[in-house]
């Protein structure tokens, strides 16, 4: 009976290994020692072969309850350390709620999408829609359905960029193109709406076309290669340049104070006459004359006219029965003229110090 007297001193030195295991790592070493293929419980219940038929039935039950009551030990101490690691890591990780919370960075949105949901909202205030158009346009939209003739410098490809080139005779729109004329092109305008406007809706109309513009300028305090420009258009009966007068005066109040005047000066833009330009009083000198207005006192904002009666024919209007105006401003110039930047450039460099002043 020696094989008994051999498991029962097992089960007391399994407790004692069990117990002194201090991590998961040695008491799993020690349930291998143990119960494992080569462990010693495992190499005991097979010597059983060597017993007599009489001593067997004793030895076995014997065997059963020393690998019964070393797995639950195992499986208690295995609990008893887990339960502690999660005790030691929430202990770790415990959080004061006495203290002050972080607060998350909010973001915000940019300057330019500022001003012109801003510029949207004074036109939308008296009635006017808000329209979009392809940022990728023809040449008859961008330019000879807007009265442009075909040597116009704006058409130059050194004030243009050109996408595509179209084989002679291939027409994106119904116009006579000159041989081996560029069709396809990035928009120098957002005049192309205007036409796109005027070509599905019948007046009157009273829109604006804000959206991103491009052209082939290099990069410096007053002129970026991509911009934002808003354009506006208005189609109706009895149309004159006092309704356009008021309109502007009313916007640039709007968007730079009541206490700045508007000076308008003749100019000329092919799809509208007359022209005009038109300037606001300065606000760091208050129209006095100083560096930032170049001592005149006045700040050019935007360009605006009559609708050319051609235009109006090009889409389908008849300039007896309807006239309008029309009228075009950048957004970067807005911002710069508005917050007084020194330059353009600063609005598309992402740098954060100076974008969160906005």
């Amino acid at each position: 009976m020696s094989l008994l007297d051999d498991l029962r001193q097992l089960e007391v030195r399994a407790r004692q290994l069990i117990a002194s295991a201090e991590t998961q790592e040695k008491l799993e070493e020690a349930r291998v020692a143990l119960l494992g293929r080569k462990g010693e419980l495992t190499g005991m219940m097979r010597m059983m072969g060597q017993l007599t038929p009489e001593e067997r039935p004793q030895v076995g039950k014997c065997a059963n309850e020393v690998r019964s009551a070393v797995e639950q030990v195992l499986s208690e101490r295995m609990a008893a350390m887990k339960q502690a690691a999660q005790e030691r890591k929430l202990a770790a990780e415990a959080l004061d709620i006495t203290l002050p919370g972080v607060r998350p960075h909010l973001g915000h949105q940019h300057l330019i999408s500022q001003i012109i949901e801003e510029i949207e909202d004074v036109f939308c205030s008296i009635g006017y829609t808000v329209e979009s158009g392809p940022q990728v346009e023809t040449s008859y939209y961008n330019f000879t359905a807007l009265n442009a003739p075909m040597d116009h410098p704006s058409r130059s490809a050194r004030d243009t960029f050109y996408v595509l080139d179209l084989a002679p005779g291939s027409v994106a729109h119904p116009e006579v193109h000159a041989q081996g004329e560029s069709d396809v092109l990035l928009r120098t305008q957002t005049s192309g709406v205007q036409i796109h406007t005027m070509e599905t809706q019948t007046p009157p109309i009273y829109m604006i076309a804000p959206g991103r513009v491009y052209r082939p300028d290099t990069a410096d305090a007053s002129h970026l290669p991509q911009f934002n420009q808003v354009e506006g258009l208005v189609v109706d009966k009895g149309i004159s340049f006092a309704d356009l007068k008021g309109t502007l005066d009313y916007f640039v109040r709007s968007m730079f104070g009541k206490d700045r005047r508007t000076r308008y000066r003749p100019h000329f833009f092919p799809f509208t006459e007359p022209s005009c330009e038109i300037d606001v009083s300065c606000g760091v000198c208050h129209g006095e004359g100083c560096s930032f207005c170049k001592h005149s006192g006045w700040i050019e904002i935007l360009g605006a006219g009559m609708v050319d009666p051609n235009v109006l024919v090009n889409c389908g209007i008849d300039p007896e029965l309807y006239s309008g105006f029309a009228f075009g401003a950048g957004v970067e110039r807005i911002a710069a003229l508005r917050y007084d930047l020194p330059d353009l450039r600063t609005l598309m460099t992402g740098d954060m110090r100076f974008l969160a002043q906005f």
